[in-house]
């Protein structure tokens, strides 16, 4: 196993040698080596990746299939839902099949303009999915605290321009990543340490000072995540203040019910990305295996987990999927 090992780094740093000139700050080719120090644990690694993988993929399609098709459902809360979905299955479709490609056939080579079409999906993609979260909480928000009037305030063209303006969002903000970094000199190396590309893993590799794309890529984070995860906060203030007005507890426990999927989707997918986030930029002393182990965690899990959480916990959705499938057996 240490044999195969020493092999594969040396490939590797022959591959990257033969791709890189020394006199060329600018590389055509990157190459990607997985989870530094875990090597010889790729393998084993890849195979709860691929499953997860493969189960987001089944679960966000399936969604996507019912909400389609049952017009019950053609209500705010789940095409935010919908949208949702589709960043999901973009961001981890965008990073996933490279990593197992990586893990399983030491195919760790990639193209700079690949590498940089990488980083502008997963990241603008996320952005996208904070600000679903942010319209799920206002929809929320608005059907508890003011019930009367949520059909007449997010209609159909509402949820339409929420939708284009998280996406015209993330598309504007996100855009100068690939520009950032295509012409960094990167004189050092050109390999990465991670298993897909990533905004800090470039920038760390580069040779010139960075300073002003860290601190744009640090104010974009804060425009975004940060300032989603504090309006989602103060909307459940606010729900929570006129949950607990409620006369009955009867009614303020099935109140709370409505908003039980939401906040489990919500911790999911901010917890691995908080804590993402504050390593790359913080956590000097964290071991860089972690960091990259919760890196493909906060892309891999919460697309996984969504359609099970509001599957498992929406009666309407959970309902439609036992149907179908009941009727797909009939029909066997």
């Amino acid at each position: 196993m240490r044999e195969k090992l020493l092999k594969r780094k040396l490939k590797l740093l022959m591959l990257g040698m033969s791709a890189y000139n020394k006199t060329d700050v600018h590389p055509s080719i990157f190459i990607l080596i997985g989870i530094p120090g875990l090597e010889a644990a790729h393998i084993w690694i890849s195979i709860p990746f691929c499953v997860v993988y493969l189960l987001a993929l089944l679960g966000n399609c399936s969604l996507l299939f019912i909400i389609k098709t049952d017009s019950s459902l053609h209500e705010p809360m789940y095409l935010f839902l919908c949208m949702l979905a589709v960043a999901d299955l973009i961001v981890c479709t965008t990073a996933v099949p490279k990593l197992l490609s990586l893990f399983w056939f030491h195919d760790g080579e990639i193209r700079i303009e690949a590498c940089l079409t990488k980083v502008f999906l997963i990241h603008s993609c996320s952005t996208m999915e904070s600000g679903f979260f942010l319209a799920m909480a206002f929809d929320r928000y608005i059907a508890i605290c003011n019930p009367l009037r949520h059909s007449a305030i997010l209609t159909q063209a509402v949820i339409g321009g929420m939708g284009l303006g998280i996406v015209l969002r993330g598309t504007v903000l996100l855009s100068p990543h690939p520009f950032l970094l295509r012409w960094l000199p990167y004189c050092r190396t050109n390999i990465i340490s991670h298993t897909y590309c990533e905004f800090m893993a470039l920038i760390k590799i580069a040779c010139a000072e960075t300073r002003i794309r860290r601190a744009y890529s640090l104010i974009v984070a804060f425009l975004t995540g940060g300032v989603d995860f504090i309006l989602i906060i103060c909307s459940y203030v606010l729900i929570l203040h006129t949950v607990f007005h409620l006369p009955s507890k009867e009614a303020r426990l099935k109140t709370l019910g409505t908003c039980g999927s939401h906040i489990c989707v919500i911790l999911v997918s901010y917890t691995p990305a908080f804590f993402s986030f504050l390593t790359h930029r913080f956590g000097h002393h964290v071991a860089p295996h972690v960091h990259i182990f919760v890196a493909n965690i906060y892309l891999l899990v919460p697309p996984m987990v969504n359609p099970i959480i509001y599957g498992v916990r929406t009666k309407r959705i959970r309902d439609r999927f036992l149907k179908f499938f009941s009727f797909s057996k009939s029909v066997n």
